[in-house]
């Protein structure tokens, strides 16, 4: 995992009731039993740990945050302004 990949997971096991050590980017966030409030409180810190803001409308962006991956690369395409970035 990369840097970006390691802060993400790291953020996401803070915020679980019981933190895993076996999340890979593979991992669907669904797997991780995090409610929706933790949710919300995950997205304001991976924005406050990385200078980003991640707009995020549940109707559109559910593939941008099914997996660990995913998360991952939308946050890459953030901090790029890459073409995730002009979605918003």
């Amino acid at each position: 995992m990369d840097d970006v990949s390691t802060k993400i997971v790291e953020i996401l096991k803070k915020h679980m009731k019981e933190p895993r050590d076996d999340i890979s980017a593979s991992t669907a966030l669904t797997d991780l039993k995090i409610e929706s409030l933790d949710l919300a409180m995950i997205v304001f810190d991976i924005e406050d740990t990385f200078g980003i803001e991640i707009p995020y409308n549940a109707n559109e962006d559910v593939e941008d945050f099914k997996t660990v991956g995913s998360v991952v690369e939308r946050v890459k395409s953030l901090m790029a302004g890459g073409p995730a970035a002009a979605k918003a």
